[in-house]
């Protein structure tokens, strides 16, 4: 198989949720453009799941305000730009949450890539948060996946990164704490340097970026990131570790799924890049 090299990407809110104490939420994700079709990294809510939310997202979605608009999709904002559904190839994930690969079942061509021990985890639902955070309806429509537990390279300073097959220049890089298998995306986009995308491993920018005081809101995401971790010690290792990385170089754009501050700020960014070129 060919690899794809990305030459563009646009920023997605694929699921805004308007929680009482956090404040609104979004669903970055990220739409790689490459010679021959596009890349998704997670793919947020889909249509499905606008159209029957309490049956595929279960209860405990529900109360974290998801506003369910179909235009959020990542399939019509998709088409919205002039391609369709069959132009999506890929779909990296940063993890299984119901958030984050839901609107994979829209792309039925597309090929899901997850660590094995992601997917492993999803399935097994051993406990009783994995039970609330993966749904079946998501999971058993997952007929194309490609998993990885070997094969290894270093990207960044991370000693462990996959790189994913049939798309250059992208990694998985396993940053467990959230989920068990829990990983962010690297990726090397022309004009643009590095993009990371952190998934779920941190939730607000003062996270990495520490200069903004303490607040209310501040203070109810972190409660909020430690009540879904996996493993909070391994969370609190996630965040020294991209604190570095994002302070290492300004070639370097970290960035996690939900922080509405940081997807305008790296939505404009790629706006600005696309009308200098």
């Amino acid at each position: 198989m060919s690899s794809l090299s990305i030459s563009g990407v646009h920023h997605l809110n694929c699921g805004t949720f308007l929680t009482p104490l956090v404040g609104p939420l979004v669903s970055h994700v990220l739409l790689c453009e490459t010679s021959d079709g596009l890349v998704l990294v997670d793919s947020g809510l889909g249509l499905r799941d606008i159209e029957s939310p309490r049956r595929r997202l279960g209860a405990p979605a529900m109360m974290l305000g998801p506003a369910l608009r179909a235009e959020e999709t990542a399939v019509n904002q998709v088409e919205g730009l002039g391609y369709s559904r069959s132009d999506v190839r890929h779909i990296v994930v940063t993890h299984l949450d119901y958030d984050h690969i839901g609107g994979a079942t829209d792309f039925p061509d597309a090929v899901v890539h997850t660590t094995c021990t992601e997917l492993q985890t999803a399935r097994a639902q051993r406990t009783l948060s994995e039970r609330f955070r993966y749904r079946q309806s998501h999971l058993t429509a997952l007929t194309n996946v490609q998993t990885y537990d070997e094969m290894t390279e270093q990207v960044l300073g991370f000693e462990l990164a996959y790189p994913i097959d049939g798309v250059e220049n992208m990694w998985l890089v396993p940053l467990p704490g959230h989920s068990e298998g829990h990983s962010g995306v690297a990726l090397q986009v022309d004009g643009r340097g590095w993009l990371f995308h952190a998934g779920d491993a941190f939730f607000h920018h003062t996270t990495v970026h520490q200069s903004a005081p303490w607040s209310l809101r501040r203070g109810a995401v972190r409660a909020v990131e430690t009540i879904l971790a996996d493993d909070i010690a391994a969370v609190r290792e996630n965040h020294s570790r991209l604190r570095q990385l994002a302070h290492k170089t300004d070639r370097v754009s970290v960035f996690c799924s939900h922080d509405a501050t940081m997807f305008e700020e790296m939505r404009s960014a790629a706006a600005s890049m696309r009308r200098r070129c």
